[in-house]
């Protein structure tokens, strides 16, 4: 059977009057799916939260743990490794033993761990306890995936969710820096009542709300493939460490290459297990259809540029231009308003013009608000310099979290809907692992700091024009009338 056109996957969101039984069912079933859908948005979005919930206050946990930048650099990462290292084996975990468990056992760990994070004493027990609140992370993110394949059944419903899903995670992103600017001028230990909050209200409503089982309950559960399990997750860990570590130490040090050529080399042996075990934890060609590897490729590109000019931005405005944590919180407040603004408009534009034609107009714009931003000088203004930017960016990157994540997840067999989940949220979280240990590498090349910056920008500028070309070309050659793959 021929492969979908990166437009037809999405043509049945286009098509909400169907007249076929399970189309009349989900829209009996719309207000309280609406519901679920809102609630299980919101963990995404705290989720995302949580990784960026530190970047303004660093100096002052710094300041009050008297730690040094390579415990700044743990801190920051303590949460991230085993978030996107254990994703696919997270949604293994929720086809085998149904999304709604697995979300329940992620949120009690992650609250705790977050309730716990508030009160560490120590810079030990702090990295301990966001190391604790990612492993929780990594059994919720897909499981809300594989619930949301449950709450709406109908391709076209589940098309038009997670059209509108794939621009959550970039909105929580946005909420934790903007959050975490207005709370450091209290006390960084109350940032972790958000996620504590919102874990205890998932939990409350969970049972009542939110279905139970699989999406597919007529197939037999899926093996467990330890041996993949373990092979990923060290590999994916051990090589994020070295690209992050890779900001502080020089790329040939012992301290950046040997994580890396170990996670390398684990992640080869994954490679040549999933080919013999018989329930691969990620199955070989899952990853190789076109308008998934368009989709995994925005998602992974969006997130990395949002880490980019967070980060950048937020030294470049308190240590050069003397703004406080709060004044550069309120920096991006525009940027927060776009996203919220573009993501209420991106799912009926997937309808309309198809995901990948979005993806690629998305990445264009994200293209030009990166390319005014490379711009970046030691006079540059707020209003004319890096507010068009702030404005762009957002809204092409909501417009690609949209398009991609209905690409990565059409035609997704409804028993791998955690697989899909686990491998969407493994590519959003190493974008801004990848992203900023290159482009801090690029940044290194100049002497001088701000140029650093700028040439940073413009090589991610560049890679997003290239992107966006790609997928338009893709978009252009893919037969109209492709067929679409079985469901199951």
């Amino acid at each position: 059977m021929p492969t979908p056109s990166a437009d037809s996957v999405t043509e049945q969101i286009s098509r909400p009057h169907d007249s076929s039984a399970g189309a009349r069912a989900d829209r009996g079933a719309r207000p309280r799916a609406g519901l679920a859908f809102a609630v299980l948005a919101v963990v995404q979005a705290t989720l995302i939260f949580t990784i960026t919930l530190i970047s303004i206050p660093l100096p002052d946990i710094a300041h009050e743990l008297g730690l040094g930048p390579s415990d700044l650099v743990l801190v920051q990462a303590a949460y991230g490794l085993p978030y996107s290292g254990l994703l696919l084996f997270g949604g293994r975990l929720a086809d085998r033993y149904g999304g709604r468990r697995l979300l329940a056992a992620g949120l009690a760990l992650f609250g705790l761990a977050s309730a716990a994070a508030a009160f560490a004493p120590t810079f030990e027990a702090l990295v301990a306890l966001r190391f604790t609140q990612g492993i929780g992370a990594a059994l919720t993110a897909p499981a809300a995936m594989a619930v949301l394949r449950v709450l709406f059944p109908a391709p076209a419903a589940y098309g038009r969710a997670m059209a509108t899903w794939g621009g959550v995670s970039v909105l929580g992103s946005a909420v934790g820096t903007l959050t975490s600017g207005v709370v450091t001028w209290v006390s960084w230990r109350w940032m972790f009542a958000v996620p504590v909050l919102v874990s205890v209200l998932a939990l409350a409503v969970a049972r009542r709300l939110l279905p139970a089982g699989t999406a597919d309950a007529s197939r037999a559960r899926p093996g467990l493939d330890p041996a993949g399990a373990v092979l990923a997750t060290l590999g994916i860990s051990l090589g994020s460490y070295g690209l992050i570590v890779s900001e502080d130490h020089p790329w040939t040090s012992p301290t950046v290459l040997v994580p890396l050529a170990a996670g390398a080399v684990l992640l080869a042996a994954f490679l040549v297990v999933e080919r013999r075990v018989r329930h691969p934890l990620l199955p070989p060609g899952f990853t190789r259809i076109p308008h998934r590897i368009v989709g995994l490729t925005g998602v992974l590109l969006a997130a990395a540029g949002i880490a980019v000019v967070n980060l950048l931005l937020s030294l470049y405005l308190q240590r050069m231009q003397d703004w406080s944590p709060l004044a550069t919180a309120g920096a991006f407040l525009p940027f927060t308003l776009v996203l919220i603004v573009t993501n209420r408009a991106a799912a009926p534009l997937v309808g309309r013009f198809g995901a990948g034609r979005v993806t690629a107009v998305g990445l264009a714009a994200g293209a030009a608000g990166l390319a005014l931003l490379a711009g970046i000088g030691p006079d540059t203004s707020y209003a004319l310099g890096l507010l068009p930017g702030l404005i762009l960016l957002p809204a092409g990157t909501s417009l690609v979290f949209s398009g991609s994540a209905v690409l990565t997840t059409t035609h997704v067999p409804a028993h791998q809907a955690g697989l899909a989940g686990g491998v969407m949220n493994t590519a959003m979280e190493l974008g801004p692992t990848v992203g900023l240990a290159a482009l801090m590498a690029v940044a290194a090349t100049k002497s001088d700091v701000l140029a650093g910056y700028g040439w940073a920008f413009g090589t991610a500028g560049a890679v997003y024009l290239a992107a966006a070309l790609t997928a338009a070309a893709m978009v252009r050659r893919a037969p109209a009338g492709a067929g679409n793959p079985p469901q199951n």
